[in-house]
């Protein structure tokens, strides 16, 4: 069944979107969006609505509002169950209520039961959320503005309660009757070389030594598909740190009392002379029916099948001669082209191109827990560590159980993962990716295809970077706490981005040409990212 996201009846029926505004601050590899969605009532009668919305697995939502007939509501962070209470409470009362929670299988999509909106009311619903952005294969560092209306399929069987059974259909642009306006500001102590977008902007104005740019989209913009941003900086490759100062007002030795610091490290590391010819490379093929759909809603947009299917030919023409190989597609069901592996020779690559080409989405469901444990149990071949390459619109409810079975299996294999179409979910395709220490690229258009699939092969064929350590020289009487994971790996073309929560005496703070230094909350929100 296919069914609508954005702002829902309690019979899962769109209340009318009017339009939507965003402003978006992005300084070095972070970036801040406080969005507002407008909708109104036009039945005579009062509906409990809830609204379905998707973030970026790598997002922290740290402020959600609702503005009622002039009547703001502001969300309250409690106990899962109390808060429960107090909104049904609320609702049987006959007031006005929401609540805001993560979805139990999902970290990219979040749910707010709004409560009941009176007849004729209109509602502003305000959304801020702090997010790391990911660099793309030229260097690019990529923002995506997701529509609101974004697909979700569920697993057969999957666990009761969860939002993601609310789905959409491909709207038409001419029948979307809300327009979007963007305004972004983008900041780098390095130097800003050029911005792109795949939609209509205004002037682009840079500010000082092109350190700044703020720029907009045009007037009158649709919706009807996500909206992307590639940043260029000048020297990528320099590594920066970012401190953001703590709140005034708030005790020390607090996470918002402190300051937070921003390491991000992407080194220029050169490739290895001789890449690992060995290996056994299963690639794992999304066959079900929602693959069949277009990349977006733009008009001659390729299927995603055919967009996954090229980018598996090309993986495939690029292979080790003497390594393994298998392809699986999944749906409902799942098939492999070989028993098992086979060796890559001209003959067996011939094979599996023509095998490739006839693949259509035409297996049903997206079931790909199956064929991850079938995978999984087979034996290992001596001397040929398992590369799993996985392509899917990432359409699936319980993304946690798929990523856990992966994460089981994360010592002897790794994985990298391909979300193809817009919509692709953030949260399955890079924890699979996250937890087997592989990469996820994400497929959206054709035009960066090629230098995706090229890049997660040779990552594949490359050997790591281990022993990663991070070392702090910082004025006496300071100290910093590692917020995030040790770093211990790190791969070609990989950046690593590393918070701390600086505790002890501050020195007076001025930026330098190696650290920038920010007044609380000004940009970056590290406060807010580093506590996620």
């Amino acid at each position: 069944m296919v069914r609508p996201c954005g702002l829902l009846t309690d019979q899962k029926k769109p209340v009318p979107l009017k339009s939507i505004s965003v402003t978006l601050t992005i300084s070095e590899f972070v970036a801040g969006v406080s969005a507002t969605l407008n909708y109104e009532n036009e039945e005579k009668v009062p509906l409990e609505v809830v609204f379905v919305f998707p973030v970026d697995e790598d997002s922290a939502v740290y402020s959600f509002e609702a503005m009622v007939d002039g009547k703001k509501i502001v969300a309250e962070l409690q106990d899962k169950n109390e808060a429960r209470t107090s909104y049904e409470n609320a609702i049987s009362q006959g007031h006005q209520a929401f609540l805001l929670e993560e979805d139990d299988s999902s970290r990219d999509v979040f749910c707010c039961n709004l409560g009941n909106l009176p007849p004729g009311s209109k509602a502003a619903l305000s959304l801020k959320y702090v997010q790391e952005l990911p660099l793309e294969a030229d260097g690019a560092l990529r923002y995506v503005l997701p529509a609101v209306l974004n697909p979700r399929y569920q697993l057969s069987g999957g666990p009761e309660g969860s939002c993601l059974t609310m789905k959409t259909p491909v709207v038409p642009v001419e029948d979307l009757s809300y327009t979007l306006s963007m305004d972004a500001t983008i900041t780098s102590q390095h130097g800003i070389e050029r911005v792109q977008c795949n939609c209509p902007l205004s002037a682009t104005e840079y500010l000082g030594d092109k350190t700044s740019a703020q720029i907009s989209l045009a007037d009158g913009h649709k919706f009807d598909r996500d909206v992307e941003l590639l940043i260029y900086y000048r020297e990528v490759h320099t590594p920066s740190v970012a401190v953001e100062m703590g709140k005034p007002a708030t005790k020390p030795d607090c996470l918002m009392g402190d300051p937070s610091a921003m390491v991000s490290f992407y080194p220029n590391i050169p490739e290895a002379q001789s890449p690992i010819t060995c290996g056994e490379f299963i690639f794992l093929m999304d066959r079900s029916g929602s693959m069949g759909c277009p990349m977006s809603n733009q008009d001659k947009s390729q299927l995603r099948i055919e967009a996954a299917k090229e980018t598996l030919i090309w993986l495939l023409k690029s292979l080790p001669i003497g390594c393994y190989f298998n392809i699986y597609g999944f749906g409902s069901s799942y098939e492999a082209f070989f028993q098992n592996s086979v060796k890559y020779t001209q003959d067996t690559m011939e094979e599996a191109l023509r095998r490739v080409k006839l693949m259509q989405a035409d297996l049903g469901g997206t079931e790909i827990l199956a064929p991850l444990k079938n995978i999984y149990s087979a034996a290992s071949i001596p001397g040929h560590p398992l590369q799993l390459f996985v392509f899917t619109d990432g359409e699936v409810d319980d993304t946690f159980s798929v990523i856990r079975e992966v994460k089981s299996n994360g010592l002897r294999h790794r994985c990298f993962s391909f979300g193809i179409g817009e919509g692709a979910s953030t949260s399955l395709i890079k924890g699979i990716a996250r937890v087997s220490g592989g990469t996820a690229e994400f497929i959206t258009g054709e035009e960066r295809m090629q230098s995706k699939a090229l890049r997660a092969l040779k990552r594949s064929l490359q050997p790591v970077v281990e022993d990663v350590s991070l070392g702090w020289n910082l004025p006496p009487g300071l100290a910093a706490k590692m917020l995030s994971p040790e770093p211990t790996v790190i791969f070609r073309g990989q950046r690593l981005i590393i918070y701390a929560q600086l505790t002890g005496k501050m020195p007076l703070h001025r930026s330098s040409p190696c650290c920038q230094v920010l007044p609380p909350d000004q940009g970056h929100g590290l406060h807010r990212y580093s506590s996620k």
